[in-house]
C-alpha cells in the first residue's frame, strides 16, 4: 500500500497508564476523529502508582501486582474513550519517582539497557510505520525516570530505523509556562482554602499552607514563543476529561477533574508540542502535527 493510500498514523510513546490522557488525550481523540490511525505505546505497568487509600510502594496495603492490574484496566478504558486504534504494552515495571528504591528494582524500566528496550520499540515502529511520533523531552517533562527512559528509547529506536522507515515528524510534549503559572495559582488557592477550612480561621492559609507559591516563576514547560505547535483540542476536552477520570485510582488526576468540565476546557483546550524532526518543510508555529502531510 502506498503512503497516499494508507491512513496517516500517529504514535504516542508514554511511560505509564494515565500519561496518554494527561499529555496527549486531546491529540489522540482529535486524530482518531479525523481518521488518523492512533498507536499508543505504554512502557510500564504503573505498579508504583497509588494503592487503596493513597498507599505508596512499600507501605501496608500496597500490592504492586494488584495496582498494575487495576491500572491496566483503567488504561484500556481510557483508550476506548480516546479512540486509540492500537495499544502496545512494553510491560516493564514502573520505576517510581526519582530517588525511590524501586528505581533500581530488578526489571524496572529505569534499569533496562536502552538498546534492549529501543529495539523492541523499533520493531513496533517498523510494523506500524507512524508518520508522526510524540514523546517527552530529555528531562521527561518533569524529571520522572520512566519519562526520561521513554525519551531515551524513542530516540534510540528512531536511530535504528532505515531512511524509508523514518517518521516524517517527531515531537516532544510540553506546556506553556503561562498555563502552568495559572494551574499553580489554582493549586495554591485550593491549598490555602483547605488549610483555612482545617484551621477554622480565615488567615490560616498563605504561600506556605501546602501548595506552591504562585509568585514563583514556573520551572516546567516552555515560554510561549519557544513552542512550535499549538493543537486546538477544544472539541475533544470532554473525551480527555473522561479519559483522565477513567484513571480514578490515581489521585493526582483529581485536581484536573475537580476543575469541572468548563474550567478544564478553558485551561486545557490546547495541547502544545515542540517539533524536533521534520521532513515537510512546514513553517512554525503550526496548529497541526500533521501539517504538510495531509493530502499527500
Amino acid at each position: 500500500m502506498s503512503v497516499s493510500e494508507r491512513p496517516l498514523t500517529l504514535m504516542a510513546v508514554h511511560a505509564h497508564p494515565d500519561d496518554e490522557a494527561s499529555g496527549t488525550g486531546g491529540l489522540l481523540a482529535r486524530s482518531a476523529a479525523e481518521g488518523v490511525r492512533t498507536v499508543l505505546v505504554t512502557c510500564t505497568d504503573g505498579r508504583c502508582g497509588d494503592g487503596p487509600g493513597g498507599t505508596k510502594p512499600g507501605q501496608p496495603g500496597h500490592d504492586p501486582q494488584a495496582v498494575a492490574a487495576l491500572r491496566g484496566a483503567e488504561l484500556a478504558k481510557s483508550c476506548e474513550l480516546l479512540g486509540v486504534s492500537q495499544l502496545e504494552l512494553l510491560g516493564y515495571a514502573d520505576s517510581g519517582m526519582m530517588g525511590w528504591p524501586t528505581n533500581d528494582a530488578p526489571g524496572s524500566f529505569w534499569t533496562v539497557p536502552v538498546p534492549v528496550a529501543a529495539e523492541r520499540l523499533a520493531a513496533v515502529m517498523r510494523r506500524e510505520r507512524p508518520d508522526v511520533v510524540v514523546t517527552y523531552d530529555e528531562n521527561g517533562f518533569y524529571g520522572h525516570p520512566d519519562h526520561i527512559q521513554a525519551h531515551r528509547i524513542t530516540v534510540a529506536a528512531l536511530d535504528r530505523l532505515s531512511a524509508d522507515e523514518q517518521p516524517a515528524k517527531v515531537y516532544w510534549t510540553t506546556m506553556p509556562r503561562t498555563t502552568i503559572a495559572e494551574l499553580i495559582s489554582r493549586m495554591s488557592d485550593e491549598a490555602a482554602a483547605s488549610a483555612e477550612q482545617v484551621a477554622g480561621e480565615p488567615d490560616a492559609g498563605g504561600p506556605d499552607a501546602g501548595g506552591p507559591d504562585a509568585g514563583e516563576p514556573p520551572s516546567l514547560g516552555l515560554p510561549d514563543e519557544d513552542i512550535t505547535t499549538w493543537v486546538d483540542i477544544s472539541g475533544y476536552t470532554d473525551q480527555k476529561f473522561d479519559a483522565l477520570s477513567a484513571h480514578e485510582s490515581q489521585p493526582d488526576n483529581a485536581f484536573f477533574t475537580a476543575l469541572g468540565r468548563q474550567e478544564f476546557a478553558r485551561l486545557l483546550g490546547v495541547e502544545t508540542f515542540v517539533r524536533v524532526r521534520d521532513t515537510t518543510g512546514t513553517p512554525t508555529p503550526e496548529d497541526d502535527v500533521f501539517s504538510g502531510l495531509r493530502g499527500r
